[in-house]
């Protein structure tokens, strides 16, 4: 097998694990680490994919879904038919107990190597998830596969802060105090070490738009959410 091949299946199978192993307080501690900001993320993700979601016959898949947070948001009123897919079963099985009457269909697969035909879907969603891919670019290559011409890519991911002095207050909280919290409440502080060190080695905002340009996406753009803390990416398949 290849080396690079090796690795990346080694980072699958330790985030797999990792994420299977908080799935039953990943919700509790996402709402108590943020202070609820993060529902307040994924409304604005919502809200910039209104035009798609109100259309009926439009198809929208959120990728690396998790406990379905943002893929129930979308769903809430949609006229388009949405569906869920992450690769970390126990993830998907709190995703499933979630508003079952919105009747949202979730499927287990990596987003590496997504089950679906190329140009299936108008519009993909991505919120807390391309970070921990193995391969960010060959990622962003699956999503492009699987997207309609001129069907849109949001992507909702933790970034640099730009506020001096926040910047700073928020850096300290992120890799000394949220790693303590994390720890004690879900029994696993390394995954909440893992956070911090995940989001250092991940593309700052220019960075990623550049990424997302050079796999093809156009009209490519960000938008920084909560001074920097995070940015909402969205870009178009040519």
């Amino acid at each position: 097998m290849n080396p690079g091949n090796t690795a990346k299946a080694a980072h699958a199978k330790a985030v797999r694990e990792m994420f299977s192993g908080i799935a039953v307080r990943y919700d509790l501690l996402n709402h108590l680490l943020s202070l609820n900001i993060d529902k307040r993320w994924r409304k604005i993700v919502a809200d910039q994919m209104r035009d798609i979601l109100e259309r009926p016959g439009a198809a929208v898949l959120d990728v690396a879904c998790g406990t379905g947070d943002l893929t129930l948001e979308l769903r809430r009123g949609a006229k388009a038919a949405v569906v869920g897919t992450d690769f970390c079963r126990p993830m998907l099985a709190v995703a499933q107990q979630k508003e079952s009457y919105l009747g949202v269909p979730y499927v287990e697969a990596d987003a590496l190597r997504l089950p679906f035909s190329d140009s299936t879907f108008d519009a993909l969603s991505i919120a807390f998830g391309l970070r921990n891919l193995a391969d960010v670019g060959g990622g962003l290559a699956e999503l492009i596969r699987v997207l309609k011409p001129s069907g849109r890519l949001f992507i909702l991911e933790f970034s640099n802060p730009v506020v001096p002095g926040f910047k700073q207050l928020f850096n300290l909280y992120f890799s000394r105090i949220l790693p303590f919290i994390g720890g004690i409440v879900s029994g696993s502080r390394g995954a909440y070490e893992y956070l911090p060190d995940s989001v250092s080695k991940f593309p700052g905002q220019r960075d990623l738009a550049a990424m997302m340009e050079s796999v093809g996406f156009e009209n490519v753009a960000f938008r920084n959410l909560t001074g920097g803390i995070a940015a909402l990416h969205s870009g178009s398949k040519k």
